[in-house]
């Protein structure tokens, strides 16, 4: 790999030579495969190398085309790169998924840590996944529909903007936009943009990111901060920076030593550093923050809702199709019926009346005459209630033909609307009629490339 020379100088300077050789002798070295499996989809022990630091994290022996794996599509499990599953050992560790809270992920697409946070926080809090890029966020939500999780709202808003929601959020996590030094090995567009330049504008960026989205984080709340980098101007000068200029406290997270995680002492403060040669991963930094700043307690109240609530008379049409009924406020959009968590209806309505909001909780579905038509969202969803629902299980080849959205007859399909699944995972709805049957899964969401014979 032809690494620029200013970028080797930066880290001989930095962890001194005979380290920064072995970063550079491991970064020519091909990268891992690792996934996370979703705890409420694929309850099946780990086969393979579990990734210590993450319960349901996995090395795999052999990159698979994870795109022919129904199980992918179904949600089981998410492809997330091994190093930045850390994250899960500072929310364990500072008890964040022991009640209800408010959980922002500002930089969130296109899914990893939204994915993996949802699945550690309370079934009773709501995770605020935010991507300022319109495209991207639509692909983050799209990956979150398929994980399941039912308590999240998307929104695609500048960081600016989310700040000025004054005291909302118990914990941020601001995975930042870097110079993706740790990624070099694995992604070759971002060794091919590095330069000294962009470090500090990544850098400068990362500051500014920092103090838009500060005011938004609760009094004791928790700030995450993470980058894919390895030099001191992401990550120790952002760390001092963000203690000198904000009223923040650094909160250490313990780790095995036999991790191979660097601790990084700056100043009475610590970050921790993911370096290829010494963990199985890529580079990543860490550091976390407590807010000590005395704030008023925010009023989420709006005058007029964004939603009109389901008439009574139509609820009983849902009877069956969700576990947890009472816990769902049913709302409709536009003839489509939406579940909102009831606890956080109110701060939903708020943030749709302050910042744009794409999505919150789940598409139940639309009403046809006197029946429910399912969404997509809801085969997917962890709270679809599938017992006495219709279902025919797939083959490998025709649940691949499906997520083409080909023409398929499963031969194990009766008339009437069916929900199909592959090795006992839900992946969409379809319906027999006689000797035709329709196919339908999402057609944005189709797998394009061809299969295999």
């Amino acid at each position: 790999m032809n690494f620029p020379l200013p970028f080797i100088t930066e880290l001989q300077q930095q962890f001194g030579e005979a380290q920064a050789s072995e970063i550079l002798a491991a970064m020519e070295q091909p990268s891992y495969s690792s996934v996370r499996r979703n705890p409420l989809k694929w309850k099946e022990e780990l086969k393979g190398d579990r990734v210590v630091w993450a319960k349901w994290g996995e090395y795999l022996q052999s990159r698979p085309v994870y795109t022919l794996d129904p199980k992918f599509h179904a949600g089981a499990y998410y492809v997330q790169e091994a190093s930045s599953m850390f994250l899960e050992q500072a929310f364990v560790q500072l008890g964040l998924g022991e009640q209800p809270i408010v959980a922002l992920d500002l930089c969130a697409a296109p899914g990893g840590k939204s994915t993996h946070i949802v699945s550690l926080l309370h079934e009773k809090s709501l995770l605020v996944s935010n991507e300022v890029i319109r495209n991207r966020a639509t692909i983050l939500k799209e990956n979150l529909v398929k994980w399941g999780y039912p308590n999240i709202c998307i929104v695609n808003n500048d960081p600016e903007e989310i700040g000025k929601l004054e005291g909302v959020f118990d914990v941020i996590v601001v995975d930042a936009p870097c110079s993706g030094e740790g990624m070099f090995r694995k992604d070759h567009d971002a060794l091919a943009e590095w330069s000294e330049a962009n470090v500090k504008l990544c850098a400068q960026r990362q500051q500014r990111i920092l103090a838009d989205i500060w005011p938004s984080l609760k009094q004791g709340g928790y700030l995450i901060y993470t980058t894919c980098t390895f030099n001191h101007h992401e990550n120790d000068d952002n760390v001092k920076w963000l203690i000198e200029t904000q009223e923040a406290e650094n909160v250490s997270i313990n780790h095995d030593e036999a991790w191979g995680i660097e601790t990084a002492k700056l100043d009475g403060a610590e970050g921790y550093r993911f370096l290829p040669h010494k963990v199985k991963g890529e580079g990543l930094f860490m550091s976390v923050f407590r807010k000590n700043a005395e704030i008023d307690e925010v009023n989420t109240r709006v005058r007029k809702p964004f939603y009109q609530k389901l008439d009574k008379k139509k609820l009983p049409v849902l009877e069956g199709w969700l576990k947890n009924s009472e816990d769902w406020e049913i709302v409709d959009m536009d003839s489509s019926w939406i579940a909102l968590p009831k606890q956080h209806v109110e701060l939903i309505q708020f943030l749709k009346d302050k910042i744009k909001v794409i999505h919150a909780g789940f598409s139940v579905g639309e009403l046809k005459g006197k029946d429910l038509i399912p969404a997509h969202d809801l085969a997917l969803s962890t709270v679809l209630d599938a017992a006495h629902i219709q279902r025919a299980a797939l083959d490998l080849s025709e649940a691949l033909r499906y997520l083409r959205k080909d023409d398929i007859l499963p031969q194990s399909a009766t008339n009437g609307l069916t929900l199909l699944t592959y090795e006992d995972l839900p992946i969409g709805w379809g319906k027999k009629i006689g000797n035709r049957f329709n196919n339908y899964y999402p057609v944005e969401w189709r797998i394009r490339m061809e299969i295999p014979k």
